[in-house]
């Protein structure tokens, strides 16, 4: 298994281990995107973790867009 990067690591997991579905967790990750668009990953990554986002869905969002939720 491939190891997060190190500014990631040591970062609470989801407690349910699934992706979150309700509208104001979605602006908060949309918000991040945006962030990370304007500014740079670790204002992103920083800016999630302050409203706790969990590790797997930073990853998943910040460092692998393909694998980011449709816009619907």
């Amino acid at each position: 298994m491939e190891q997060a990067p190190a500014f990631l690591r040591g970062m609470a997991a989801d407690s349910t281990g699934e992706a979150r579905t309700d509208i104001q967790q979605r602006a908060v990750v949309d918000d991040g995107i945006a962030v990370q668009f304007s500014a740079n990953t670790m204002s992103a990554v920083e800016y999630l973790r302050s409203r706790n986002v969990g590790r797997a869905v930073i990853e998943r969002v910040l460092l692998e867009p393909a694998r980011r939720r449709s816009q619907q």
